[in-house]
């Protein structure tokens, strides 16, 4: 038992050489939203965890976050998509992460709320397909997604996300950050160009604000599955740069 006590120490601090990648998914998905991107990053040898957000507010979505950031042996590059990126932005603010990712997001500030982002653009158009359930948890219809989440994938793979969508608490968007880790790490950003669900010009302005080193991609709101290989290689370009 010593012997694979130390085994398992020694491969811990051989991991801890390169950072780990933890992503955070966005409202109206979950974790397997990357199950496109994570099979390349792994296959260059980088350890990747994707969060799974319970949704229920900003504090229990950064919680979950910090709690898969407390468990990789080293450095972190953080990811998050959409929603997610709100996560990140308050989770970030951790000594172990060394670089944020966001992928078509929503970056707020300290003391600023996710809704309050989008009050001086046009409502994309795929909000007039979330509905909402009596306990307040939103939702995108079969046609929000096919036709305004994730219009550049198939039908098939539309319904898929459909099924398997997390709803979002509506309060969620209503609460405040506390911290803005944009400030004090280096960003990287996907503007979508194609995005339904949140303005390609609020994504160019927000990564603009961070000083991001930005890729843009004609693509829906998800990137992510319509095109993961240029996904993969901005955060490997963090991965790099963090790991120097």
């Amino acid at each position: 038992m010593a012997t694979l006590a130390t085994g398992a120490v020694s491969a811990a601090t051989a991991d801890a050489a390169k950072p780990s990648v933890v992503i955070v998914h966005g409202a109206f998905a979950d974790g397997s939203d990357w199950a496109k991107v994570i099979p390349l990053l792994q296959a260059k040898g980088v350890h990747v965890v994707a969060v799974q957000n319970p949704l229920t507010s900003l504090d229990d979505d950064v919680a979950a976050a910090k709690r898969a950031i407390a468990t990789q042996p080293g450095k972190v590059v953080l990811v998050g998509h959409s929603w997610g990126g709100v996560v990140i932005t308050e989770a970030g603010d951790d000594a172990k992460v060394k670089a944020l990712v966001y992928v078509a997001a929503l970056v707020p500030d300290m003391g600023q709320a996710a809704g309050e982002l989008v009050k001086d653009y046009p409502t994309a158009s795929g909000w007039a397909h979330v509905v909402a359930d009596q306990a307040g948890f939103l939702s995108l219809t079969q046609e929000g997604v096919a036709q305004h989440f994730a219009q550049d994938l198939s039908a098939s793979a539309t319904a898929v996300m459909t099924a398997t969508q997390g709803p979002i608490q509506a309060k969620a968007f209503e609460q405040k950050l506390t911290v803005a880790a944009w400030k004090t790490k280096p960003s990287w950003y996907i503007v979508s160009e194609k995005d339904h669900m949140i303005q390609p010009d609020l994504e160019r302005a927000l990564a603009k604000k961070i000083n991001a080193k930005t890729t843009s991609l004609a693509a829906s709101h998800v990137p992510q599955q319509s095109q993961p290989a240029k996904v993969a290689a901005v955060i490997l370009e963090a991965v790099r740069a963090a790991s120097e």
